[in-house]
């Protein structure tokens, strides 16, 4: 999905990598679905995206291969949701990486306060993005919770497929 040009075929792997994930919309949805609201519904409703945006940024994403489609039945009719790929869940670090730089950059509203990226397998909050600094070992999707205050919500986080 190329912002000004197509880096696709660059020899730079941060260009082709901006060539997929330059644009705000894609990291938020990647979000969004790691944290289980994979549905366009509620992948909608929760960005406040419309509809066309939101269709052209998933086919981009499934193109990419950073989502894939599972079905479930709802109301007596199957649907489909969207699921991280591997490749998807590997923006993990990406992600993390970002809240916590924005936390540590960026001025959290009055409203707002501290959201903590928690290790679900030593229990304790990590403030690194790949390997928990409490225990030294990777993070992935499934083992992370993101703690958010101003929602009252713990998110646990989906692996790939999930």
């Amino acid at each position: 999905m190329p912002l000004r040009s197509d880096w696709s075929g660059e020899p730079c792997p941060v260009r082709r990598s901006l060539d997929v994930l330059g644009d705000p919309w894609v990291l938020l949805i990647m979000r969004d679905v790691l944290h289980g609201n994979g549905r366009f519904d509620a992948l909608r409703d929760n960005l406040g995206i419309s509809e066309a945006v939101l269709s052209r940024r998933l086919r981009t994403l499934r193109e990419a291969g950073l989502l894939s489609t599972v079905d479930y039945t709802r109301a007596g009719r199957t649907r489909q949701r969207y699921v991280a790929t591997d490749a998807g869940a590997d923006l993990l670090p990406v992600l993390q990486q970002l809240a916590l730089w924005g936390e540590r950059h960026t001025t959290t509203p009055p409203d707002g306060d501290h959201m903590a990226l928690v290790h679900e397998s030593c229990g304790q909050e990590t403030t690194r993005a790949e390997t928990c600094s409490a225990c030294g070992e990777p993070l992935r999707p499934e083992d992370m919770t993101w703690v958010k205050p101003w929602l009252g919500a713990r998110h646990r986080l989906r692996g790939a497929g999930t």
